[in-house]
């Protein structure tokens, strides 16, 4: 596919077709990363973007148990106050 270059206030750019970032699943922000002679463009992935998704699945099934039994020590006993 070829891309004219374009004129955008004092920056160059180049016009991508919908249809291509709806296939490649780009949204509002991209990662760009320039090679030797390449422009990689990525779908910006934030970090933990889809925890919520996945623990909402895990406690539909019953998968969002603790796996270590909580053991007071005896500071918690003694030192620990809740307020």
């Amino acid at each position: 596919m070829k891309a004219k270059i374009i004129t955008i206030g004092n920056s160059k750019g180049i016009r991508l077709p919908k249809s291509l970032l709806d296939q490649l699943g780009f949204e509002n922000e991209v990662q760009l990363e320039a090679t030797k002679d390449r422009l990689i463009i990525r779908p910006l992935h934030v970090a933990r973007f889809d925890w919520a998704k996945s623990f909402h699945a895990m406690a539909q099934t019953g998968d969002d148990r603790l796996l270590d039994d909580y053991v007071a020590t005896s500071w918690d006993k003694k030192e620990w106050e809740w307020k």
